[in-house]
């Protein structure tokens, strides 16, 4: 199992396991067999729509759908990763997920480089310079990640759980959140939390422990909470207990 540490934006540096070549190229089928359906389709509909009409300009319709193909493909990568926040629809059955290396979110110009790289990656290579470049780099990166400063995770892992799975919750009707606002944060964010404490609690170095110091300092900045509290980690899982309540 090949993991990749990504230090995010709130400076807390997390552990994510990297896509494995074989998930990728399944992916990568199970979009180009997507982009070839659409393509069928939009062949027969234009077949229906104007039969024998396609005689005369039958040259130019071949060359025109010659390309398709590669033309839908960059362009179906490109519009689901930004639609879907990094996932075509390969990826997300997959569960896999484009990611920046800095921990921001990757950009219209990442997803765009990654989706015109295909053509030397995936396309006119028959997919050997993707294979080799991701089996052979420590950070599982083709070309299209390297010059987007990017790769692949997973975020579907044995080590990993939904959010609702994080604290078992059964008898909380009565249950008043200390901290209300921590609804305004998203589950991705509580799930970093998460990852934080137990990390900690795993390791429990110094690295470790300014971790979630830095984390519960930016955590009380967000929520405009004046003081720091003194224990930490608690503090900490009650905002995902708070989360948890607010949001289900």
């Amino acid at each position: 199992m090949q993991t990749i540490d990504i230090k995010t934006t709130q400076n807390v540096t997390i552990e994510y396991e990297l896509a494995s070549l074989r998930e990728r190229i399944l992916a990568f089928f199970i979009d180009a067999i997507i982009v070839l359906a659409i393509y069928l389709i939009l062949v027969l509909l234009v077949i229906l729509a104007f039969g024998n009409g396609l005689d005369n300009a039958g040259s130019t319709l071949a060359i025109v759908a010659s390309f398709f193909p590669i033309v839908g493909f960059i362009g179906y990568q490109l519009l689901s990763e930004v639609i879907a926040d990094g996932q075509s629809w390969g990826k997300k059955s997959l569960g896999i997920k484009v990611v920046r290396l800095d921990g921001k979110e990757p950009s219209l110009t990442d997803y765009l480089l990654r989706a015109v790289f295909h053509l030397i990656d995936s396309i006119f290579s028959i997919g050997v310079m993707a294979a080799l470049l991701i089996s052979s780099s420590t950070k599982n990166q083709r070309l299209g990640d390297i010059t987007a400063n990017t790769t692949v995770i997973k975020i579907r892992s044995g080590q990993r759980f939904r959010l609702e799975d994080i604290l078992k919750i059964n008898t909380m009707q009565d249950y008043q959140p200390e901290y209300p606002a921590v609804k305004q944060l998203s589950e991705e964010d509580m799930l970093l939390v998460k990852n934080v404490i137990t990390r900690y609690r795993t390791f429990g170095n110094v690295a470790h422990a300014e971790a979630v110091n830095d984390l519960t300092m930016k955590m009380c900045e967000l929520l405009d909470i004046p003081e720091m509290p003194r224990d930490k980690i608690a503090f900490l899982k009650t905002l995902i207990k708070d989360y948890i309540v607010l949001t289900r």
